[in-house]
């Protein structure tokens, strides 16, 4: 018989822990590193428990699932929802609907689709560039090349917010091998800076290196296996 799957808060505030820890370790202000719970293929309940553990910042990977769950939230104050998978042209109104952030924009035409879709009486919609610093075919995100003509497009966006970048880097051994993508990703934000931009958010670092990811700057780490345990089925 299968295990139902059940929501820890003690878990929750181990990885909490090791945020602070691998903050102060970064010599970081507290507080400058945000926690967003990777809720994907969990059940509404767990989100639920794990809000009432204090956490207000959760992120999907698919669409119909993501709705689902902002529906079966409705009405509970302070969440904020991050939309986290790859996102196909024909998904892009449910999304510029119901959620507040997307993490991986990677096309101008998604881009497009987003802001026109986005509904004019909400606030706008906040993005990230997904950046793909290796060479993993079928893996989204734009190359550092491509990535200053992709923002300067998306910045002109009226419905969206241009934020910062995100980046998913191959599975690394030890600290080190862990931060150089990290530090590439960081680099590339202060160059579009260098040329005008205002990009204040790094969303890296996940269960297995967030620790590497907060030395090298990191605001955003998306944790769901260390919160949740392993995801049914």
């Amino acid at each position: 018989m299968l295990t139902a799957p059940q929501f820890s808060p003690a878990a929750l505030q181990s990885v909490r822990a090791r945020i602070v820890r691998a903050t102060e370790s970064a010599d970081r202000a507290p507080g400058s590193v945000r926690l967003l719970a990777v809720s994907k293929q969990q059940p509404a309940a767990l989100v639920r428990a794990a809000v009432a553990a204090g956490q207000t910042e959760f992120g999907e990977n698919y669409v119909q699932e993501g709705i689902d769950k902002v529906a079966a939230l409705a009405g509970t104050p302070g969440l904020n929802w991050h939309f986290i998978g790859q996102l196909q042209g024909n998904k892009t109104r449910e999304v510029a609907e119901c959620f507040d952030w997307v993490h991986t924009l990677d096309r101008e035409r998604i881009a497009s689709r987003l802001s026109a879709q986005r509904p004019p009486h909400a606030a706008r919609l906040q993005v990230l560039l997904q950046v793909r610093l290796a060479d993993e075919p079928g893996k989204g995100g734009v190359s550092p090349a491509e990535a200053p003509a992709l923002a300067a497009a998306v910045s002109a966006m009226p419905r969206l917010r241009l934020r910062g970048l995100m980046c998913i880097p191959p599975p690394a051994t030890g600290l080190e091998a862990q931060r150089r993508p990290f530090r590439q990703l960081r680099e590339l934000m202060q160059s579009l800076n260098a040329t005008g931009h205002a990009l204040d958010t790094l969303s890296m670092g996940m269960s297995d290196d967030l620790e590497a990811a907060v030395l090298e700057g990191a605001t955003i780490v998306r944790v769901g296996t260390a919160i949740f345990g392993r995801r049914p089925g």
